[in-house]
Order: structure tokens, then sequence, then C-alpha cells
């Protein structure tokens, strides 16, 4: 080697200025698109491996780009001031729905994978640029890579954390509805028409998703479910509450929050009542959470905000309401007050994220509430055990069982703490089956009474079935329910998994025991019907019911299926084997 070449190597050497070390660089990209982006799209259930594949791969970039990229060290931090600088500034721009999803992390794990992938791509090109066409090109690519999110909105994100993007300036669902001419009224009911309660509201009758007194064909191909009806409708998570003529409802309207009513037969709007509140979040959308519960001819409808509305079904007139975030001061909580009421003779209970309230039917007034621990998104359940009517509560700290009467504690099974959302199931056998929440199991355990104090035995606890967003069935010793995006059949006896079929997304189901079917529909607002045995999955039929995203619960009376999302709602005739004999309920 010439002493030419020694002192020009020994001066780039000093200069820093040595071929860029880049396969570390490439290796943590790799890892971080893999398991952000790839993995998620073909494995359910999997969004929190991409989020820590950001995590790992921006530790592993950092390491590599100021410790082994041999890049220039003012160059170096000059290069991160910019990137750090590009996505500061493009943040302080953001929708809203950008700025707030995932808990505010959205941005940044969105974000962080581009520009690394950029970093890279820029090292590459990095020494066939001049030093003023280096920091235009980075400059350059900082700008379009952090100012891009500036230019988009979320509709919400799926129960696997996949987004639903928008360009920021085009209209909302909920937008191009109020847009649209107000809706046609149909007509209410008459003083001589009866007004019969066939599916009291959420999950039906029991609050347990079972359907019986209907035969529904199993020959989808040959027979397959015809349309009634379809209409726009305002964004909610509810379902609905069926009488001989109605559909009951709740839906944001704008600034309004809206209980409404709509003809069976036609869904022609009949009434609506309005409150000027609303609620917002960039994981499920605007509007109400709750399904209204009727009993009798009345109406009881809880909103996201905490206003509990007493209504007369055949009219809509206003009978009573109250602030229950005010009574129970309680503050709304991240995804809003999510309890449908309950009513047990003359009471109605609602969950104020973690605490019971209870009010009396006729006028409205605050009897009493209970604490039952921390946060919590399920609703107020019956139980009936051995002549004595209790209130259960799922909430984070786990599941409480009230007096109706005072709201004295009977009894609290603690769990560890976890956002609770489905119902708790009561097995025939008195045990109870119950989320562990935020996707970590079921749990069965026994309750019984020894003196004056209760005592609770575990049953077993699996990993094999692990309801989040969708509640769960109970049927001839399996539980039945959605295991991320996944159907999963598990047995009783001790928490095994029967089966695990059929990408159905984050949705909701019915059991119709008569014929040991489940009738779901899936996220993607697909209506499917598969077996509920224990042999194996086996789909039956399924047929796409709505479009966009789909969490709220079906409702099926006699052979008549009504569905809706945040964006419509459709009535569909299912094909029968015979006539039903009985009315459908649960």
């Amino acid at each position: 080697m010439s002493v030419v070449s020694k002192h020009s190597e020994a001066e780039s050497g000093a200069r820093g200025e040595g071929t860029p070390r880049l396969w570390p660089g490439i290796a943590a990209v790799v890892v971080m698109v893999v398991g952000r982006f790839l993995i998620p799209a073909v494995v359910p259930g999997s969004a929190l491996l991409g989020v820590l594949s950001v995590l790992i791969g921006t530790v592993a970039m950092l390491v590599w780009w100021t410790g082994f990229s041999r890049i220039p060290q003012g160059e170096r931090w000059g290069v991160l001031a910019v990137l750090i600088l590009g996505a500061v500034v493009a943040s302080r721009f953001l929708h809203e729905s950008i700025a707030t999803s995932m808990q505010g992390l959205m941005y940044a794990i969105y974000l962080i994978p581009v520009l690394c992938v950029g970093l890279v791509a820029w090292t590459t090109l990095r020494r066939s640029l001049s030093r003023s066409g280096r920091w235009a090109l980075l400059v350059g690519f900082t700008v379009l890579g952090c100012g891009a999110w500036t230019l988009l909105r979320t509709e919400g994100m799926t129960g696997d954390g996949r987004q639903d993007f928008a360009w920021r300036w085009s209209p909302t669902y909920e937008q191009q509805l109020l847009a649209q001419a107000n809706p046609s009224v149909g007509s209410p009911l008459a003083n001589d028409e009866p007004f019969n309660v066939v599916w009291s509201g959420f999950r039906g009758n029991h609050r347990d998703g079972v359907v019986r007194g209907t035969q529904l064909s199993k020959h989808w191909s040959s027979a397959p479910p015809t349309e009634e009806w379809r209409r726009k409708i305002g964004p909610a998570c509810s379902s609905f509450a069926v009488s001989d003529q109605f559909l009951f409802t709740q839906e944001q309207r704008g600034d309004h929050e809206a209980v409404s009513c709509y003809g069976r037969k036609s869904g022609e709007l009949v009434w609506r009542h309005q409150d000027e509140v609303r609620f917002w979040d960039s994981h499920a959308g605007a509007g109400p959470r709750g399904t209204p519960t009727l009993h009798g001819t009345l109406l009881l409808a809880f909103g996201g905000t905490g206003l509990l509305s007493a209504l007369d079904g055949p009219t809509g007139k206003l009978l009573w309401s109250r602030n229950v975030a005010k009574d129970s001061a309680v503050e709304v909580p991240e995804w809003a007050f999510s309890s449908s009421p309950l009513v047990i003779k003359d009471k109605v209970f609602v969950a104020a994220a973690g605490t019971l309230v209870a009010y009396r039917l006729e006028d409205g007034e605050l009897l009493w509430q209970r604490a039952c621990g921390e946060d919590g998104y399920s609703s107020p359940h019956l139980h009936n055990r051995a002549g004595m009517t209790e209130v259960l509560l799922a909430s984070k700290r786990g599941l409480t069982s009230v007096l109706p009467d005072d709201g004295s504690v009977i009894w609290q099974f603690p769990q560890e703490e976890g956002a609770r959302i489905c119902q708790p199931a009561l097995l025939p056998e008195g045990d109870i089956l119950l989320s562990d929440g935020e996707a970590a199991g079921l749990r069965r355990f026994s309750v019984s009474r020894s003196g004056q104090s209760w005592e609770f035995e575990e049953r077993w606890k699996s990993i094999r079935l692990k309801p989040y967003l969708s509640d769960f069935v109970v049927h001839q010793g399996a539980a039945y329910g959605f295991d991320g995006s996944l159907l999963a059949c598990i047995s009783l006896q001790d928490g095994s998994r029967q089966w695990k079929g059929g990408r159905y997304g984050h949705g909701q189901l019915l059991l119709l025991a008569d014929q040991d079917l489940l009738l779901l529909i899936s996220e993607q607002g697909e209506v499917a019907l598969v077996s509920a045995t224990t042999g194996s999955f086996q789909e039956l039929g399924r047929f796409q019911a709505l479009q966009g995203k789909t969490w709220n619960h079906p409702v099926l009376v006699q052979n008549m299926l009504f569905v809706r999302n945040g964006q419509e709602m459709a009535t569909f005739r299912l094909p029968t084997e015979s006539s039903p004999s009985t009315p459908n309920g649960s």
C-alpha cells in the first residue's frame, strides 16, 4: 500500500467517511416492518406483536445509527434532529382522530417504521450525493413522511388494531347522513293496537344471547336469506329492543344523541328523542354504546355521556331523565358509559364504569349507588340463586353481587385488573363463567355460602377462548365465542379447546339452542350460520349483510334478523325448516 493511500485512508477515517455499515439498519427495519405490518395481516390477534416490533426496532435503529453506522458524528445528530423536528411539527397539525387513536400512540407507531425505512434508504444513497443534495433529500423525505399524516383521519379501528383511513377533508358517514333530507316518518301506534315486548334489549330477554322457538333452514345455498329493507342510521354501538311493531335503538345525529323508534316492517322512522350531548373517541367513533331496554311500554336508554332517559315506547314522550355521571360523581370513562339498563320489578339499574346505580322506575328517583370496582364496560346482570335475587356487575376488580333492594354487597369475586366488557355466563350447575378481561381468557368458579361468609372455588382458567369485545354463549357443555378474530369452542369441563376456525374479526353471535346453531355477524358485516357442536368447526352458510365495521349485537325475532352498525341497519328474512310454533325469545 502506498504512503498516499495510507494517508488518504487515515484522513477518511478521521472524518468518519468510511463506507456506511448498512446491514444492522436493514435488519432492524425488516424486524419492524414484518412485525408491525406483515404478521398482523395474516396472523389474527397479533397487534401487540406489532407494537413490540416497533419498540424493539426503534431501539435497534438508534443503537445502529448513533454507534455503528460509520456516519460522521455531527451528521448523525443532525439527521436525528431533522427527523424529530419534522415529526414534532407535523404532530401539531394532525386530525384529532389520528392524534388520539391508540391512546395517543398511533402516530408514532405508524410513523416510526416509515422514517426508519427512509433513513436506511437515505444512508444508501448518501455517498452518491453532494452535501447539499443529502440534506435536501433528507428534508424532502421528512416533510413528505411526516406531513402526509396531516392529510388523513381515521374512521376508527378494528378489534385487531387496524385503522380505517380516509382523507381528512372527505365527509364522514355521519356527515353524509346529516346532509340527506329528513327521513319519512311512519305512523305511531293506534290506541287499539297491541304493544308487546318480544326482545327486551341487550342480548335478549335474559342477556345470554340465546334464542329459542325458531327453526332455521341450514341450506342457504338453495334458499338464501332475503333482504326486507335497508336504511342509513347514525353511528353507535347499540343494538335493538323490539316490540310487535317497532324497533328501538340509539344513535348519534351531529351534536344530538338520539333514541329512535323505527317500524319493524318498513324501517321508517316513527319518532326520535334527542339530547344535545355527544360522545366520540377515535376507537369506536361517535355515539352511544349501550342498547335501550324495553319494559312493558317503558323504554329506558343510557347514553354515552351518562344520560338515562325513560320514554313512552309507543309515542316517544319523555317521562323522566337523570344524569348518572352527576348522580354517581363518576367521570365519563375513556370509551364512554357502555351499560345497558336492567329492570328488576320497580327499579332500573345502570353501571357507571364500575359503580352500580339504582333508580325508581316510576319517576327516576335515585335510590342508591354502590362502587363495585374501578372501571368496566359490562352491564348489570340478573342472577336468581336459590330463591335469592342478585345483580351481578363485572368491573376492573372482578365480579360483584349486590342485593337489588338496597345495594348491599352479597359477595365479591376478586380478579386481576383488566377492563371487562363481556357479560358473565351463568351455568346450569350454578357456576359462573367470567372473562378475565383484555383478551386474558376465561375463568370458571363456584360460589357457595358457609355460615355468614361466602366461599369461591376456581374450577379452571383457560386461555383457549379469550373473549374481549365480543360476548360468548354456553351450550351443551361448551362455551362458544370469538378468540381474537377466530371463532372457538372450549369444554366447560376443563377449559380445553375443542376447535377453532372461521376468520370473522371481532364480531357478535347468538345461540339457536333448539338447533345447535350459532348465528353470528362478523366485524366486516357478514352473517354466518355455524354448527354449535364440539366435534369440529363447520360453517353452513354466509352472506354479506352490512358494509363497514360492525360491533353491534344482532337480533333474531322468529326468522327475522335485525342487524346494524354505525352506518346502516337492515332486516333479513331467514329461510325456515318449518313455521315456529312459539314466539321467539331468549
